[in-house]
This record gives structure tokens, C-alpha cells and sequence, in this order.
């Protein structure tokens, strides 16, 4: 059986985010490890070299595979920061028109600066993401 690439590591994400080269996405990968700790109540970890993850949940697919993944997370990438939403965005609509300049993919919120958008509309999307991940059946 498979398992995933993607894995909890011993690294610790303050020591990852002080190697950033960037002197803007350290400070923002700072304020979003404030945010997500305030929101979650979980510590972080590494997630793989680059994700920063809150909390966990286990999951099972009808193939078979299983697995344990982060409940949200995110990644302070060179040209954007990666923030996790693991549900997905159904019923976020309202909150993302509110949130300011992003774009998303399946589970992703792409944000390229972190000081455009409503922090406290980005704070309700990681706590509800996280409680729902909660809530999912394992």
C-alpha cells in the first residue's frame, strides 16, 4: 500500500520559517502561524519541507488506502503562501468574496500578500476548515 509523500517531520516550522529568503514571507509566514495557533489551538508542525500543518485527521478511501493528514495548513511559497482548506470551498463563497485579492484550486486559498486580505475573514476559514476536518469521518 502506498503511503503518503507528505509526512509529519521533527523540523521545527519557526527554524523553516527563518531560512525563508524572503524578508516578507518570513513576516508573513509569522502571522499566519500566530493566526492558525490562535484559531486551531493546535501547534504546529512540519508537514513534508514546506507545509505547516495544525492538528490531524485520519482518512480512508474505498480503494483501500488510508492515511493521517494535516486539518488545515499552510506553505509560504516563493510567489504566493498556500493556505489549506481541506473540505474544499462549498459554503465559503461569502467569506471568500469578503477575504480579498486570492484564487483557489480543489483545497488550496492562493494569496500573494498577506496584508491585502481581511485577516479575520482569513481566521473564520481556518477555524471552520479545521473544525470540519474534525468532524470527518475517518
Amino acid at each position: 500500500m502506498a503511503t503518503n509523500k507528505t509526512a509529519p517531520t521533527d523540523v521545527d516550522p519557526r527554524a523553516f520559517i527563518a531560512g525563508l529568503d524572503s524578508e516578507r514571507r518570513k513576516t508573513e509566514a509569522l502571522e499566519l502561524l500566530e493566526l492558525f495557533e490562535v484559531r486551531t489551538g493546535e501547534q504546529p508542525v512540519m508537514w513534508g519541507d514546506s507545509i505547516i500543518g495544525f492538528g490531524s485527521y485520519d482518512y480512508s478511501y474505498k480503494s483501500g488506502r488510508t492515511g493521517t493528514w494535516m486539518r488545515v495548513g499552510f506553505s509560504p511559497r516563493k510567489s504566493q503562501l498556500t493556505v489549506y482548506v481541506m473540505p474544499g470551498f462549498d459554503g465559503y463563497e461569502e467569506a471568500l468574496q469578503r477575504l480579498g485579492p486570492h484564487s483557489t484550486g480543489q483545497s488550496c486559498l492562493y494569496l500573494k500578500r498577506l496584508d491585502a486580505v481581511d485577516k479575520h475573514v482569513l481566521g473564520d476559514i481556518v477555524a471552520d476548515s479545521y473544525e470540519a476536518m474534525g468532524q470527518a469521518d475517518s
